[in-house]
């Protein structure tokens, strides 16, 4: 193996976690904004009040978007293991 196959399959790694990740931390991030924001409208200071809302925003994207993780997962994985005799020889 070539330090630029390493390469390619880190690259290739880093992007497949990105693209599994972004639904969930993007949920998260957008309903922490919206909480942020109606905590400071109220001056409510309560740390805790935003877990509920984050968890249950996330399973539901979870559940939405799950086959399309999965299916990507899947594709990945097929991709890099039937490259495992180019890699070899």
């Amino acid at each position: 193996m070539t330090p630029e196959l390493v390469m390619d399959i880190g690259r290739q790694a880093i992007e497949m976690t990105l693209l599994l990740s972004a639904p969930l931390l993007l949920a998260a991030l957008l309903i922490g904004l919206v909480i942020s924001v109606f905590q400071a409208a109220t001056q409510i200071n309560e740390q805790t009040l935003s877990f509920i809302p984050k968890l249950v925003g996330m399973f539901l994207v979870l559940i939405l978007a799950g086959p399309w993780m999965l299916q990507l997962m899947v594709d990945y994985m097929r991709r890099l293991l039937e490259s495992i005799p180019l890699f070899i020889g």
